[in-house]
Parts: C-alpha cells; sequence; structure tokens
C-alpha cells in the first residue's frame, strides 16, 4: 500500500459506538471512511449521510465484498463477533473487532487462526491498551518506577436505568461481565498477566445475565479486586500499588488523559490529551500495522487477546453464566 494513499474504512453494526469511533476516524487524515452497513439499509443510509461516506449497504455480506475497503471495524452485538471477523478476513480485509473478541476461548482462538490463515491484520478494540496516558504509565510501571507491584484496584460501574435487550439477553452476550468487565481485566492481565485463582461473585438480572460482579484475582506475590456493574455508579478511578509509590489513574481510567504517581507522600501529576475520545489511537494503530505488512499489533497481539479471553471465560464459569 502506498504510503500516501488512505486507508479506507468499513464500519458494520452501526450502533452508539460505532458512531463514537466514526468521529474519532474524521480526525485522523490518513483514514477514510468509505463504507457502512447494517441490518437496515435506512439506518446504514442514514449513518452514510452522517459521515459523508461514499457506500452504504442494507447487508454486511455486500460491504465484505466491497473491494475497495481495507479494512473493517466490527461492532455488532458480541455473540455476532467470531463469524462476522472470520467472514471479514475471508473476503481480504483487515478487521478491527470490538471487545470482547467472542463468547467462548474457542471462538477466539478460530478467529486468531483466520488472520493467520487469510494473511489479514487482526485486532481485538482494546482501544485503553492504546491510550496515551495508559501508555505511558504502563512503561513507568514495567520500568520499575513503584516498585514490585502488590495491589491493584480497578471499577468499571454506572447506573444504566434502561437494561435494553443488548445488554440483558443471554444470546446476545449481555451482562456486566462482558459489556464492561473486560476492562478492569484488562489492566489486571496488562500489568500482572494470568492469575492463579480467581474468585467472583455476581448479582443477575431475571435473563440470567449479571448486573453486577466482583472479583478477586490472586496472583504469587499480589492481588487485584475488580468490579463491573449496571445497577449503581463508581468512581471509575484505578490505582495500581507497588514496594515503592502507587498510581492513581484519573476518571474514567479506561479513557484517561492524566494520572498521579504518588511517592513517600510527593504527588506528581501528568496530563496527555486524547485525539477525540481516544478511539482514534487504536486506529492509527492499526494503520501502522497493516502498513508493515504486519497481522497483528506488538502493544495488542493475538496471544493477548487470547489470555485476557481464556481469563474472562474463567470468570464466566466461577460466576456460573451460561450464554444461550
Amino acid at each position: 500500500m502506498n504510503k500516501d494513499q488512505k486507508i479506507r474504512w468499513g464500519i458494520v453494526g452501526l450502533g452508539n459506538i460505532a458512531n463514537q469511533f466514526a468521529d474519532d476516524l474524521e480526525l485522523i487524515e490518513e483514514a477514510e471512511l468509505y463504507a457502512v452497513a447494517s441490518r437496515s439499509i435506512a439506518k446504514a443510509n442514514e449513518f452514510a449521510k452522517k459521515y459523508d461516506c461514499d457506500k452504504f449497504y442494507g447487508s454486511y455480506n455486500d460491504l465484505f465484498e466491497d473491494h475497495n475497503v481495507d479494512i473493517v471495524y466490527i461492532a455488532t452485538p458480541h455473540d455476532s463477533h467470531a463469524e462476522l471477523s472470520i467472514l471479514a478476513m475471508k473476503n481480504g480485509k483487515h478487521v478491527l473487532c470490538e471487545k470482547p473478541l467472542s463468547l467462548s476461548y474457542n471462538d477466539a482462538v478460530q478467529m486468531i487462526e483466520a488472520s493467520k490463515k487469510y494473511n489479514k491484520f487482526f485486532m481485538e478494540a482494546f482501544w485503553t491498551r492504546f491510550i496515551p496516558s495508559i501508555r505511558e504509565l504502563l512503561s513507568k510501571v514495567e520500568n520499575g518506577e513503584i516498585g514490585e507491584v502488590k495491589y491493584l484496584k480497578a471499577d468499571f460501574a454506572y447506573y444504566n436505568n434502561e437494561l435494553g435487550l443488548r445488554l440483558t439477553d443471554k444470546k446476545l452476550g449481555g451482562g456486566a461481565l462482558y459489556d464492561i468487565g473486560v476492562y478492569p481485566l484488562f489492566l489486571s492481565y496488562i500489568i500482572l498477566g494470568i492469575p492463579e485463582e480467581i474468585i467472583a461473585k455476581s448479582t443477575y438480572y431475571t435473563t440470567g445475565v449479571d448486573l453486577q460482579t466482583t472479583m478477586i484475582l490472586q496472583y504469587a506475590a499480589a492481588q487485584a479486586v475488580l468490579h463491573a456493574g449496571l445497577v449503581s455508579a463508581s468512581d471509575m478511578k484505578a490505582t495500581i500499588s507497588g514496594t515503592r509509590g502507587r498510581i492513581d489513574i484519573d476518571s474514567p481510567w479506561f479513557m484517561t488523559d492524566g494520572y498521579s504517581i504518588i511517592e513517600k507522600e510527593q504527588e506528581k501529576n501528568f496530563k496527555i490529551p486524547n485525539i477525540g475520545k481516544g478511539y482514534a489511537h487504536e486506529a492509527i494503530e492499526c494503520h501502522l500495522c497493516i502498513r508493515q505488512n504486519q497481522i497483528e499489533s506488538k502493544l495488542w497481539s493475538h496471544q493477548n487477546s487470547l489470555e485476557l479471553s481464556s481469563i474472562v471465560e474463567k470468570v464466566k464459569n466461577e460466576i456460573g453464566l451460561e450464554f444461550d
């Protein structure tokens, strides 16, 4: 691909997160939103007009078969991620797939295998990994600035008074764990790795999905206390505590533009603005990898996604959650 040529995006699934992603995509000079698709042609037409997009389709397959699309952003409900990602790669498209990759570890494995089989870039859309403040503080943790990490706390919870079908339907992969619980699990994983033991408890909706889930992850020499919920708000801050000091990540931590390092009662504050809401950073990573003919990102690799998927599945089993 010519370095001066814009990378042409397609988006399938045109809900709230697709709008936020498209907003940020407009801020990237080398990106072009070329095509969008929905099961409703009217919705696709409306979305295309909003973002001055060339093509719109009432079928996901039609978008996958459009030879002008370089990469597809999969923003549909969780249950369709695996099928659509594999189909897109089979049709020669690179793929950025919304988190969680799938509702089972086995499906995640098949998605990674498809990337290798078709030699197409594939990445889970864990935008938090690419937020500048997160990248910087992770580097500082890795360099030992707060010593050895012994404790981590992270919440992602808000009060939702309109629990719609997507959040409550088992078939769609609803519930707190798979919708937002993956965020605190991500933070614990990226800093402490795979836990030795997981303890988790949930409260449930009438459909059987979890409304709130609290997790304790036990490591050889550290612990993480994590929470995800749809029935009450938290401060959405995160704390990483080490033997020399701690890092407090500004709220909302998963899309933060700042953090503080506290050491010997001295506090240093750091601010790094995001591009737009923050989705632009993962799109830029996709561009870099595609231009370098890579099928995965070094910052959020296929193995990272598989390991996080396995952790999420262990929590799912621990709380007795089963999807239809």
